[in-house]
């Protein structure tokens, strides 16, 4: 059986903020591990039932970049939910979600006459 691993490296300041996040993975392209700003997991407890989840983010990252992340996980969320349900209502309604949201964000940054 084939295995692959991710790993995530997080330094704390001294109120166990995220400072810096470095990732790796035996998969990825480069065999360098990389730094990022934010990751969000998603874990289903299948005895609970429930979803366990794991939101961490530095705290130089731009709040605009905070929201285009989270608009981006839903919208892959939503072709989650079609690649592996075929339920093409709930990806069509998250999709619609994103739509929403991209036009908030446009309406909060556009010019104020």
């Amino acid at each position: 059986m084939r295995k692959t691993t991710i790993n995530f490296q997080v330094e704390l300041d001294e109120n166990n903020v995220p400072e810096r996040i470095i990732w790796e993975a035996t998969d990825k392209p480069e065999m360098a591990p990389s730094e990022t700003k934010s990751i969000s997991l998603s874990l289903w407890d299948q005895q609970q039932k429930n979803t366990l989840r794991i939101d961490l983010w530095t705290k130089d990252m731009p709040v605009d970049e905070m929201k285009r992340f989270f608009i981006d996980c839903l919208g892959g969320l939503g072709q989650s939910i079609l690649t592996s349900t075929g339920d093409e209502f709930m990806a069509s309604e998250t999709h619609a979600l994103c739509d929403r949201l991209i036009t908030h964000i446009r309406q909060q940054n556009s010019p104020k006459s």
